[in-house]
């Protein structure tokens, strides 16, 4: 064994080693509990990133763990490949989106493989390759003959900078969640699935998922956005219309001043013939209506169209006005009661425009509410209600909603805020729809036998416009000999890691989409991990489409992961200069700043190369925006693999921020070496004894104490409590413990070996290149990658051993500790191997043995 730890040497090595032995392929194996550890799929965007290090070492953790423990392991990995990201750097290079993409595969690929991840790269998976799309082409026929997919024209949301549909869970405060442009309302065809026929069961299964984070479960909770109300109909005074609207409050009705419709509602078109000044309010509604947008803190504007309803329980007139902040709905509503007592928004809108406001429920204490400052919004007792009067909300609710059952003039219904999956997007580099039109307008889907449809690869982009519209020799094809015109729109890319996780169950299978044997041994995934801002969009249509191909009968599970973990960010000190011709914020990467600290570590000066004076930003999250992104491949060269992802866990708990600090890498790095010198000298001992566990001082036994009641806090740690930073912790503590310990007999090396085993065995699914050295050095059986997790003795814990004293004709002579239920056979064998009993013993007859239990033996001689 070298006497300097030398990670460059052993990580390399290591690696070669598990590539040649093929160590963590893994196939079915009904004899064994299988256990599925799963990261988020990364994209193949040239660089990992430290928030990407993070996630993968999280789960290399567990997945090595659970192997200790003796479970058949599937940890795989690939790549979620398609996707606006490589259309724009294909035009910015002027290459081929294929090209970049499959260039950045193989570089990550190799960065993946420098830190050691335990991935089976023999079930690598590359979404933009037909062996995977062809199987989601043939599914969405599928579900197409089911009716669980349509097309129809739709007002969607459009993003003008990449020129494509967003869903409306990728509208973040009106802006696309890509590029941050300004969304757009636009009408155009659209494939959508019907995500809203499961959005009962994607609601009340939350509550089936007892190990998946509450905070996400509430956010799902609140997208779905179940709600009991009425829907009632509202009929114009000229008798040849009618509005339906649905209201969460029937209590509220009778206090309906006005009615509200969308700027695209069609009864404008008539009401903005005789007047212009209506017609350009809503012409500048259409033109800046943004989907997502804050109602709560957009500005407000309206106009009155001329237009009135009729109340339908009191028959009074209603004005109805348009404005900027409704949007028509999907649902069969097309309008929207206004309540301004007893709503905030509408008793802005109100007061804006010099509205009624008619309260309709009491206060707590029985008084009429006063709305001059703001709308009352609690429940409570109804008056100014009629027949109504009196009621309290529940009462009032049902009260209220049997009346307009009963009337004819409205029903009983369940809403959801969750809207149908737009899953059509109008970019190139992206799964083909597999959908064809003929020239009588009838659309159909592909035929099974011509699957998958190839997205040409060979395609150079000049700019964001979608090229496949010009590319007339794949869009023009024939159906049943007849003319046809294949959908040049592809799939939203949401829809590839939608079902990835139960392809790497069966990745070469082509019998159809699952090996349904594999797939049903594998699901669902025992442990998914990956960033909690992927909680509404991914992690929905993920559990979504977990449920269609179970309703397909492709697999049995009903949930496609059984755990959740949700990483922190990463951040990074950040660095600026104001530019002396622009004036802007030019960001300076960390390696490129020389920084001075005050004595508790604070940043207090700053400067660039050139000793210019930098501005510091504090910790912020890590990103090409303020260049203070951290290259793991300078990391590991300069530490090493297992430093870098012992730091990643330590820094903080998994569900925190983690703040990048050299001085914190240096610190893991400083205690591996002290492992490794600690293990050197324990090898320069030459000490083979094996552990007396019985015949221990009360320090050894202590110290081995010490062992095993770390061994039952690091499995508690990683296994039920995923605190995998008080993990390594502990095992610090007990390191320290070990350097310490005295190292002067045989029994004391004997426990210095165990606690080095035990720690090695520990610290194995954190820095595991160190460990599988080693390991070997001393002595192990096998390789560590199949070694077992250390398993605690309660026995040993609970300290249960006892002090003899013991006597040679009475005079003390030596103290022997024994297990505490050690018999008189074993204590006379350990007292014999005493010095000073064996000095006093020479050449002499024991005549007589003396016992008092747990406390002396007295040896008798002549």
């Amino acid at each position: 064994m070298q006497e300097f730890y030398s990670p460059k040497e052993i990580e390399s090595s290591v690696q070669k080693h598990w590539k040649e032995k093929e160590t963590f392929k893994v196939v079915e194996d009904l004899s064994k509990k299988k256990y599925y550890c799963l990261s988020m799929i990364p994209y193949p965007s040239g660089n990992l990133h430290m928030g990407h290090v993070r996630n993968y070492t999280i789960g290399d953790v567990i997945a090595r763990y659970q192997r200790m423990l003796g479970k058949n392991v599937l940890h795989p990995i690939g790549w979620d490949a398609f996707g606006l990201p490589a259309e724009r750097a294909a035009i910015n290079n002027q290459i081929a989106p294929a090209l970049w993409t499959y260039s950045n595969i193989a570089y990550m690929k190799n960065q993946l493989k420098l830190l050691g991840f335990s991935y089976d790269w023999n079930r690598e998976i590359i979404t933009c390759r037909p062996e995977y799309y062809r199987w989601e082409q043939w599914f969405f026929t599928y579900l197409y003959k089911k009716n669980l997919v349509y097309k129809k024209t739709s007002a969607v949301n459009w993003c003008p900078q990449d020129q494509t549909v967003l869903a409306n869970e990728q509208v973040i405060e009106g802006c696309c969640w890509r590029c941050n442009t300004k969304v757009e309302r636009k009408k155009i065809p659209q494939w959508f699935m019907k995500i809203t026929n499961y959005a009962d069961e994607l609601l009340l299964n939350l509550e089936n998922l007892k190990d998946w984070p509450e905070q996400v479960k509430t956010m799902q909770r609140n997208w779905i956005g179940r709600s009991e109300g009425i829907e009632i109909i509202f009929c114009l005074t000229d008798g040849a219309d009618k509005l339906t609207a649905y209201t969460t409050r029937p209590d509220t009705i009778m206090g309906i001043t006005y009615i509200v419709i969308a700027s695209d509602h069609k009864l404008l078109l008539k009401a903005m013939e005789n007047n212009l000044k209506l017609a350009k309010f809503v012409q500048s509604c259409c033109s800046n209506k943004v989907a997502g947008e804050d109602i709560d803190i957009m500005e407000k504007e309206g106009m009155f169209t001329g237009l009135y309803v009729i109340h339908p329980l009191n028959n009074e007139i209603l004005p109805i006005w348009v404005t900027n902040f409704f949007l028509m709905q999907d649902d069969n509503t097309d309008a929207l009661v206004s309540v301004p007592s007893h709503n905030q928004i509408d008793w802005e809108f109100a007061r804006k425009y010099n509205l009624p406001i008619k309260s309709v429920i009491r206060n707590e204490d029985g008084s009429e509410p006063d709305v001059h400052v703001q709308a009352m919004t609690n429940k409570g007792v109804l008056f100014n209600s009629g027949e109504f009067d009196g009621l309290d909300f529940q009462a009032s609710f049902n009260a209220i909603s049997d009346a307009v059952v009963a009337r004819g003039i409205g029903k009983r219904k369940i809403n959801y805020r969750l809207r149908d999956w737009g899953i059509s997007r109008q970019r190139y580099w992206g799964t083909p729809i597999p959908m064809i039109t003929l020239e009588d307008g009838t659309i159909v889907p592909i035929p099974e036998d011509q699957l998958p449809v190839i997205l040409p690869e060979n395609v150079v982009m000049k700019n964001m416009s979608n090229p496949l519209k010009k590319f007339f020799e794949w869009i023009c094809t024939t159906y049943n000999g007849r003319p046809a015109l294949r959908e040049i729109d592809t799939f939203d890319t949401f829809m590839e890691s939608s079902w990835y996780h139960v392809r790497y169950t069966c990745p070469t299978y082509d019998c159809g989409m699952l090996d349904p044997v594999a797939a049903n041994y594998w699901l669902p995934v025992d442990q998914y991990i990956g960033g909690i801002e992927h909680a509404i969009m991914h992690l929905m249509y993920f559990r979504f489409y977990h449920k269609l191909l179970r309703d397909a009968g492709l697999i049995i599970s009903d949930e496609p992961a059984k755990r959740l973990l949700c990483q922190g960010m990463v951040l990074s000190d950040a660095f600026y200069y104001y530019s002396s011709t622009s004036g802007e914020r030019i960001w300076v990467s960390p390696a490129d700043v020389n920084i001075k600290r005050n004595k508790i570590g604070h940043i207090i000066k700053a400067t660039d190369s050139s000793g210019r004076k930098l501005i510091y930003a504090g910790m912020r999250k890590m990103s090409k925006s303020k260049n203070n992104g951290i290259d793991p491949n300078k990391m590991i060269e300069k530490y090493g693999a297992d430093t870098v992802r012992l730091f990643m866990m330590f820094a903080s708990p998994t569900e925190a921020t983690l703040e990048w600090q050299e001085s914190g890498v240096q610190g893991s790095h400083r205690f591996l070496k002290r492992m490794w010198k600690l293990v050197y000298n324990y090898i320069q001992l030459k000490s083979s004894h094996l552990l007396e566990k019985a015949m221990l001082s009360n320090v050894q036994s202590n110290l081995l104490c010490d062992i095993h009641k770390t061994i039952v806090k690091v499995t508690d740690d990683i296994d039920r409590r995923q605190t995998f930073n008080t993990a390594i912790a502990a095992i610090m503590k007990l390191t320290n413990k070990l350097v310490r310990a005295q190292q002067n007999t045989n029994q004391d090396c004997a426990v210095l070996r165990e606690g080095l085993m035990a720690i090695i065995q520990m610290l194995y699914p954190f820095t595991p290149h160190i460990c599988f050295t080693l390991w070997k050095v001393l002595g192990g059986k096998g390789d560590i990658d199949h070694a077992p997790w250390p398993i605690a003795n309660n026995r040993i814990i609970m300290n249960k051993f006892k002090q003899i004293i013991i006597q040679v004709n009475g005079k003390l002579r030596g103290k022997i500790t024994v297990s505490i239920d050690a018999d008189i056979k074993l204590i006379r064998q350990y007292a014999f191997k005493e010095h000073l009993v064996k000095k006093y013993l020479k050449g002499k007859t024991i005549l007589k043995v003396i016992y008092v239990p747990g406390k002396i033996l007295n040896l008798v001689v002549d």
